[in-house]
């Protein structure tokens, strides 16, 4: 196990990182000499939401590392509000990054997860290739269609999980009106039994809601414009994200970008698992010629 700073080389496999307190397992695959992915998965899933994503990435040639981020995993679920700030959970992934060596990575986020790679990027440009965001667009492209379009009326429900423990009490005393509110967003009945048998029962689910509980913890340089190549993944039927959010994130992204609409629901890994590999694979490949 590596300290928190110290690289390792490339071609070692990485079990496990550490960020302070905080221990993270890791699955790395994938060709050990291929360029790196870091995949970040967002609410209510975990690392496994990438799996059919991986195994394209992997046939392109490619390595990639994911894991369970704040709060999912096992050995990193504070309870704190303030520990779930962006800030805070971007530094989990600098930690890894700080292992990998700089520009040895790009970093794929899909919803939170995009949060958090739009956050690494404005933070520390040096240290990654390139990102591909997954249907949560630019934090200030966000704001901007909160005024622009219907993006307030999708995100109440961002409201209602900002209330202490009764967003908890609720989904554990009523598992089977939960799984219906994410069947109805589109997400697959087999993904939803894993999310309620993976999160629902444990500090999981705090650990997940909190991620929303510090939304309003965020400092300016995590919602910075970035300097790095970015392609920007929405989809017709999400739910949750208006069109206008992502329209307007090319704003706020001043390198190399691309905007690219798919048809489907919020859950695109599950949904399209290959056009999205091709998609980051691309990226990757046009950062890795600059």
């Amino acid at each position: 196990m590596q300290s928190k700073g110290a690289q390792l080389d490339t071609a070692m496999r990485i079990e496990r990182f550490r960020n302070g307190k905080f221990e993270f397992e890791v699955s790395d695959e994938g060709p050990i000499d291929g360029s790196i992915i870091v995949l970040l998965h967002g609410f209510p899933q975990n690392r496994h939401c990438w799996d059919e994503v991986r195994q394209v990435l992997h046939e392109r040639g490619h390595r990639t590392i994911a894991f369970d981020q704040r709060g999912y995993a096992p050995s990193a679920r504070p309870r704190s509000r303030f520990a779930y700030r962006v800030g805070a959970l971007a530094s989990d992934v600098s930690a890894l990054l700080n292992m990998l060596g700089p520009r040895s990575a790009s970093i794929v986020g899909h919803d939170w997860g995009a949060i958090v790679a739009w956050a690494v990027a404005a933070a520390q440009p040096d240290a990654i290739r390139s990102i591909t965001t997954v249907s949560v667009p630019h934090p200030r492209a966000f704001a901007r269609s909160l005024l622009s379009s219907d993006q307030g009326k999708r995100a109440i429900y961002m409201a209602v999980f900002q209330l202490p423990w009764l967003p908890e009490a609720w989904i554990r005393r009523n598992p089977n009106a939960f799984r219906a509110v994410l069947r109805a967003t589109g997400l697959s009945t087999s993904e939803v039994d894993r999310v309620v048998a993976d999160v629902v029962p444990n500090s999981a689910l705090t650990g997940a809601l909190n991620w929303y509980r510090g939304i309003c913890l965020v400092s300016p340089r995590t919602i910075a414009a970035v300097r790095v190549p970015t392609t920007h993944v929405w989809s017709t039927k999400d739910t949750s994200l208006s069109r206008s959010g992502a329209e307007l994130t090319g704003r706020y992204v001043h390198a190399d970008y691309r905007l690219v609409i798919l048809d489907g629901t919020h859950w695109i890994p599950d949904e399209h698992p290959d056009a999205l590999a091709v998609l980051i694979s691309e990226r990757d490949h046009s950062a890795l010629d600059r």
